[in-house]
């Protein structure tokens, strides 16, 4: 099986990581997901929690709000797929943290790129540019971020769906 690379992007709530987590279950073999929402407060607790009962024991969770190449490079060759959800949480955290969001977005398309034994990335992100310019320079600079941040990784993608309405719409490959 050849190494492929599927950015799947859309609205909120739109359907994305249900869509990648069903293409990834039909792969055999070890799975593992890479969450990179962390839980501030007692609601987004309850939502991690109820995603990971419905990945079931089949997945290994990482929960990673930073250094996600680091978490890839540490698990590589022990998985035969991996999603990533979602770069627009890690773009947040990054945001926050004050770290180099230029060297860790471009530390996460080496890893993605360079050759290693995973067969298949699934990378949910979502699409925050179809909507209204927002009204205070923070909101702006997060908006410009992510669309930058999804189009390298829909760069170096092999595939590339937006989902809307639950529905994948193949955008490349």
């Amino acid at each position: 099986m050849n190494k492929k690379i599927i950015f799947i992007t859309g609205g909120a709530k739109s359907g994305k990581s249900t869509f990648a987590f069903k293409e990834a279950s039909g792969i055999s073999g070890n799975k593992a997901f890479i969450a990179t929402a962390e839980a501030l407060d007692e609601e987004m607790q309850q939502r991690i929690e109820a995603h990971k009962r419905g990945r079931g024991n089949e997945w290994i969770t990482y929960e990673e709000p930073l250094k996600i190449a680091d978490v890839i490079n540490r698990i590589k060759g022990k998985y035969s797929a991996i999603i990533i959800d979602c770069l627009t949480l890690w773009l947040s955290n990054l945001i926050y943290s004050k770290l180099d969001i230029n060297k860790e977005i471009e530390n996460l398309i080496t890893t993605l790129s360079t050759k290693n034994p995973v067969p298949r990335f699934y990378i949910v992100s979502n699409e925050v540019g179809m909507g209204i310019v927002p009204e205070n320079k923070m909101s702006r600079r997060f908006r410009d971020m992510a669309g930058l941040l999804n189009q390298k990784v829909a760069d170096a993608s092999d595939e590339a769906y937006i989902v809307i309405a639950g529905i994948p719409v193949s955008i490349k490959g």
